[in-house]
């Protein structure tokens, strides 16, 4: 209290020792992934995909990342933060991703990364590194009198046809070879030097092997992406360690994870051992919630197997969305089936803004989707909803939609996915919003100022529909008083709030009972 010595008229601000707590942000995601350019292992924020282009280069071939930032903008996302991973030094086209990667453009004549290229027209043909038992055939493009320039491609991995490219010798068209084939994980096309670009005569050639992947520059020893590029290391902050420090993020997805074990560069164990990184280094923060994909090409049945024999996740921090999703692909200039993972994460952002955390981010439209891998069935997804594999479904008139929303939990408290992003949210608020109370004096003025605070934030959060109850006294309670704050507790320097709230869940399965009935008279005698 000041002290006064001169008579006059003074004033004074007087500071409350409460403060108001106020809900955090919940749509905040964190990518793992390649891209063209950027720093490597650390956390970089990007608030649109201009800002993500600038910094990260755009759409590259052969990575999924940059397609997962863009599907994240497109469906409502407003913040991300994104970690280039990779080799440092390593891959001309700086995806850093290994065997499968190339240095090929649409520009001027370059030369192979690949040993004794086969030399089909004007252009030079064949295997990237690592890859084996590869033909390709020259076959005449399809429909009725098709341009001269145009052609297409077989490339054949033993007896089955693993690619099929519709192209043209033509620069300038979108369908050019080179353009066309960047996206290939088994060949590789460029221009020959000084040759007049022809369409090469129909035939089918045997590819030499590919070389061995080069091992990275500075880590000598190595040619494959071992799941510790993605764990990464505490001390030097790389990986998921790289995001421990920042507060905000409230969803992780790692879309490339699953371009490097379809080129190999990661086998089925490896997938495993990161995706349950992901999930504990979720489950260590308390506050944000894994987005898993599951492995491309599976069918319902097998994605069962999948998630009930060999990933066998129980986590209530953690999704898996399946099947994966086709969209337009830039890169390559055709659409492309990509891992549904950044859309979703968009998809969840928006639902977060139009309707709050507590509403379920299901049945709502995944823009910028044209496709499915595969067409789900109720039947298949009979199968997948009871085992936490949220479905992506096609419906006719209505578009492609999220059609799930748990967890991997096995608990069925946490079995439903806003209950848990609730929690994340509500926690992390009353957190952040009370932070004042630390070295206040622990006396009954403390214990009642923040009940105050807690019931006022409860009762808001009540009133926008995030707690099921008629009143709010049905919806939670705050409890901090002597019953829970003896004298043992206060010499300790322990203040202990009791909170209970009872989370509204989404109705999963809504169910209309109708039954015939008719409208009988009784007859009277006269």
């Amino acid at each position: 209290m000041p002290t006064y010595l001169t008579p006059g008229v003074y004033v004074e601000e007087v500071q409350s020792g409460a403060r108001p707590i106020e809900g955090v942000g919940t749509a905040v995601a964190a990518f793992l992934g390649f891209a063209q350019n950027g720093p490597f292992h650390e956390p970089t924020l990007v608030t649109s995909w201009e800002q993500f282009t600038q910094r990260f280069g755009g759409f590259t071939a052969g990575a999924y990342l940059p397609l997962a930032v863009h599907g994240y903008f497109a469906n409502g996302g407003g913040a991300a933060y994104v970690v280039r991973v990779g080799r440092p030094g390593g891959d001309g086209d700086g995806a850093g991703t290994g065997a499968g990667a190339g240095t090929s453009g649409s520009g001027g004549a370059q030369e192979l990364p690949v040993a004794r290229p086969v030399e089909l027209g004007g252009f030079l043909v064949a295997a990237r590194p690592g890859v084996t038992g590869v033909s390709v055939e020259i076959a005449d493009a399809e429909g009725e009198n098709p341009p001269e320039d145009r052609f297409r491609i077989l490339v054949r991995q033993g007896d089955q046809v693993a690619e099929t490219y519709e192209v043209s010798t033509r620069k300038s068209v979108k369908g050019y070879v080179v353009t066309q084939t960047r996206a290939s994980r088994l060949i590789e096309v460029v221009e020959q030097r000084e040759a007049a670009q022809t369409r090469p005569a129909a035939q089918t050639v045997a590819l030499p092997d590919g070389p061995a992947a080069p091992a990275p520059t500075g880590r000598p020893g190595r040619d494959r992406l071992d799941p510790a590029e993605y764990v990464g290391d505490a001390d030097a902050r790389t990986g998921f360690a790289g995001l421990e420090t920042i507060d905000e993020i409230t969803m992780v997805a790692v879309p490339d994870l699953m371009s490097a074990y379809q080129r190999g560069d990661i086998d089925a164990e490896g997938v495993r051992t990161v995706q349950l990184a992901v999930i504990s280094h979720c489950e260590q923060m308390g506050d944000r919630v894994a987005v898993l994909d599951a492995p491309p090409g599976l069918s319902a049945q097998q994605v069962r197997h999948w998630r009930n024999e060999e990933a066998g996740y129980d986590s209530r921090f953690a999704t898996l969305y399946y099947p994966w999703v086709r969209v337009f692909d830039p890169a390559a200039g055709r659409n492309t089936t990509v891992p549904p993972s950044g859309h979703i994460a968009g998809v969840w952002a928006r639902s977060d803004a139009e309707r709050g955390v507590h509403k379920a981010p299901a049945n709502e439209v995944i823009r910028g989707v044209v496709d499915l891998e595969l067409k789900l069935s109720k039947g298949e997804q009979d199968l997948l909803n009871p085992i936490g594999v949220n479905c992506v479904r096609a419906f006719p008139g209505r578009g492609i939609r999220v059609w799930g929303a748990r967890t991997l939990s096995s608990d069925p408290a946490w079995r439903y996915l806003n209950v848990r992003r609730l929690f994340n949210y509500l926690e992390e608020s009353i957190l952040l919003g009370t932070q004042w109370v630390v070295f206040e004096p622990n006396d009954d003025r403390l214990w009642s100022s923040i009940r105050r605070n807690v019931t006022a934030f409860l009762t808001e959060e009540w009133r926008r529909g995030a707690l099921f109850g008629r009143t709010a006294a049905e919806a939670f309670y705050v409890k901090c008083d002597r019953d829970n704050n003896p004298q043992e507790s206060i010499d300790q320097g322990r203040v202990v709030c009791e909170i209970g709230v009872a989370p509204v869940k989404p109705a999963e399965f809504v169910v209309f009972r109708l039954a015939q009935f008719s409208d009988s008279t009784s007859l009277v005698d006269e």
